[in-house]
């Protein structure tokens, strides 16, 4: 089961950091899209073949100190076909390395439509009778604006080959509330989400009491993180917003269980993009050991802050 994998690399890590792998063009060292414009032009080539230098060095740097990297596909669907494969190319990566792949595509449609998105991200592929895996991935982000006629078709494959789903409830974005904050017979809108993942979450249920269907959290709010822990006590939190968009370690405390498991802290361009504040002295050059350097950093003040809060799980 999913949850049950992922709270093993937790605890056998004892990291609760996924490194979000969202590789921006003009953040990448300079050196790495010379050398990949010479070799195929300054095209769509070039570009998805300096993300793959860049992304296999992150991963070869800090895939031992967490538990799972999360690749937002739109980084790589900016470069069409070339990009897509570099993404599949990532998740595969990752997975030899032994991290676990939250693809973070949030689908989420209905019908034949949300199936085939599961097919693709979660399941195989039917082709004529053969079964085909298109693009890895342990579990993905989905978006639930459709209601249940869009999780169900999430839920067989994610029973059937033992992967996972976490679901937009309160997002990180400083214009969530314009629609999540909305109320309706006295609910806010996100509460009703998290109403509707508590209940797809019992489906699932693993050894250590958590889901396979998660939610998306944001650090940038506390306050109804902690809300949100009460209404879905069985599911994991991945929780973006942490860093760069202004969450810190207290911010996501109320995340986690009295046992400090619960949620999973996304970081990406406070990892990813760490050479360029010149981390314990690394430049562009030692990117990956700047990166390495800002995971261990980060693990650091949320354990720090776990143990003052008696809530380590090791």
């Amino acid at each position: 089961m999913f949850i049950d994998r992922l709270i093993q690399q937790i605890k056998l890590k004892k990291s609760n950091i996924v490194v979000g792998l969202d590789p921006r063009l003009d953040m990448i060292p300079t050196h790495i899209r010379e050398k990949s414009y010479c070799t195929y032009g300054k095209n769509l080539r070039g570009a998805a073949e300096a993300v793959w230098i860049f992304n296999q060095e992150i991963i070869g740097s800090v895939h031992d100190l967490i538990p799972a990297v999360k690749p937002q596909i739109a980084f790589y669907e900016q470069y069409g076909l070339e990009g897509l494969e570099i993404y599949q190319k990532t998740c595969k990566l990752a997975q030899e390395k032994g991290l676990l792949v939250i693809g973070d595509v949030k689908r989420g449609d209905i019908g034949t439509t949300s199936k085939a998105y599961s097919d693709a991200y979660l399941g195989m592929a039917d082709v004529e009778g053969e079964k085909i895996e298109a693009f890895f991935s342990d579990a993905i982000t989905v978006n639930p604006y459709l209601g249940d006629d869009c999780l169900k078709e999430f839920m067989k494959d994610i029973v059937d080959y033992e992967k996972g789903m976490f679901v937009l409830v309160k997002t990180s974005n400083p214009t969530s509330g314009q629609l999540q904050d909305l109320e309706t017979e006295g609910k806010k809108i996100y509460e009703i989400v998290a109403r509707l993942v508590d209940q797809w979450s019992k489906n699932t249920i693993g050894v250590h009491g958590y889901s396979s269907v998660g939610a998306v959290v944001g650090a940038t709010y506390p306050e109804e993180a902690r809300n949100l822990r009460r209404l879905m006590p069985a599911s994991y939190f991945l929780v973006p917003g942490y860093g760069a968009q202004g969450g810190t370690a207290k911010d996501i405390i109320d995340c986690f269980d009295e046992g400090g498991l619960g949620a999973i802290i996304n970081s990406s361009r406070d990892i990813l993009y760490a050479y360029q504040k010149q981390v314990n002295g690394y430049g562009e050059k030692d990117f990956g050991k700047a990166a390495r350097a800002a995971t261990l950093k980060m693990q650091e003040a949320i354990n720090g802050l776990l143990v003052q809060e008696g809530k380590q799980y090791w």
